[in-house]
């Protein structure tokens, strides 16, 4: 069975192209199509197109139907084309004219927009809290190592005392600013695009109140037109986030393997999370860190994928949106895949400190004996300049000693 009008018999090909894998995609979308599904019917109940009856039987069935989604025995037939399709086919399937008058009012346009969110919803929640589990685990390592100081940089030239609190302190206070985003996407997404239609609004007098509250949002999403321009606006804004979230990762990883190194050996890898060599038995490989630097720059190009996608599109809902779910639903995945990754390698990275001692050298003070000047009552500029030909001179020397 297809929501559109099956008295035209289209071609195979073409079919099986526009299906493409949504139907696969969508089989994770099947709770959610079941939670506004649920919702819908009671709405329809309560103007008179569902009896009490027909309303008690759509939800037996739906909760049946999460159940053999549970364990993984209701699967999307590729010529039901989408999770909506199914469902509808099989409350008709079960419940006959009640399972057919399930889309009254409703149109595939608003029916994904609402699902998308509902999912967008939990992953975002979800992510939330392994971000929260990151934070703990960066506690965890000031606690341990924090007081360690070595060298900060900038220019990747040693630059000023750090310390292990500041770098691990880092990210997570960029983690607490990526919960405070997913703060800001989690209120644009809470506003319930169902019982828009098309996009042009119904001539049923919908209770749109009644299924925001139902499901969960915070309010309606007011005009037609706009919940169906909002699709890939909205997933910009997520996709946005995942990638600063997988910039902090990529950030991450970057440091400790430049801190790992020989050459400087602030930190040291455990073997258990390293690769060898094939040919050289010494080699103690960092690619974990280098997979997890590597990953984040799929996220840089989905945003540009997902813009371009989006742009040149009049008013209204195109087919081209179904593109969007691959792009979302893979930054997901990946996101907390290298999250949890990041959490559980942590405490497997141990801090060096005599070489951290090592390096820092009298150079990385001179700031501080700069600042000593002022404080004893030498004005900035004058004291900057007095360091700086200290270091010119000491270069000189260098420069013109015996091997020169």
């Amino acid at each position: 069975m297809k929501l559109w009008n099956e008295s035209k018999k289209m071609d195979p090909t073409a079919e099986r192209f526009t299906v493409g894998e949504d139907y696969l995609f969508d089989q994770e979308l099947i709770p959610y199509e079941c939670m506004a599904t649920a919702a819908y019917a009671e709405m329809l109940q309560r103007l008179g197109l569902l009896t009490e009856e027909e309303l008690r039987a759509i939800l037996r069935a739906l909760d049946q139907l999460s159940q053999l989604h549970e364990t993984g025995t209701f699967h999307i037939r590729p010529e039901q084309e989408d999770c909506h399709t199914a469902v509808e086919e099989f409350l008709t399937e079960q419940l006959g004219d009640a399972g057919k008058k399930i889309h009254t009012g409703r149109s595939r346009n608003d029916q994904i927009q609402t699902v998308l969110r509902l999912y967008y919803r939990d992953h975002l929640q979800e992510l939330e809290q392994k971000l929260l589990h990151w934070e703990k685990a960066l506690d965890r390592f000031i606690q341990q190592y924090g007081s360690i100081r070595f060298p900060g940089y900038t220019h990747t030239r040693p630059a000023m005392p750090s310390s292990f609190a500041i770098w691990a302190g880092a990210f997570r206070d960029s983690s607490k600013d990526n919960r405070a985003m997913i703060q800001a996407v989690q209120n644009l997404l809470d506003q319930c695009p169902l019982g828009t239609g098309a996009g042009y609004g119904v001539p049923l007098p919908l209770d749109r109140v009644f299924l925001a509250r139902k499901l969960g949002f915070g309010r309606v999403q007011e005009n037609p037109l706009y919940v169906q321009n909002s699709r890939g606006k909205f997933e910009t804004f997520i996709l946005h986030l995942l990638s600063m979230i997988q910039l902090d990762v990529n950030r991450f990883a970057t440091d400790v393997i430049f801190f790992s190194m020989p050459e400087t050996g602030f930190l040291e890898l455990s073997p258990r999370i390293c690769t060898g060599s094939s040919i050289m038995p010494h080699k103690k490989n960092p690619d974990v860190f280098e997979i997890l630097r590597g990953m984040s720059h799929s996220a840089m190009a989905d945003q540009l994928h997902l813009w371009s996608l989006i742009s040149n599109l009049i008013s209204g809902y195109h087919r081209d949106f179904q593109l969007i779910k691959p792009i979302l639903f893979r930054q997901f995945r990946q996101t907390k895949e290298m999250l949890s990754v990041a959490i559980h390698v942590l405490p497997s990275i141990q801090v060096n400190k005599s070489r951290c001692q090592a390096a820092l050298t009298d150079d990385l003070f001179s700031v501080h004996r700069v600042l000593e000047r002022v404080r004893a009552g030498v004005p900035f500029r004058d004291a900057y300049r007095e360091e700086a030909r200290r270091w010119q001179q000491k270069d000189t020397d260098q420069n013109t000693g015996p091997d020169s």
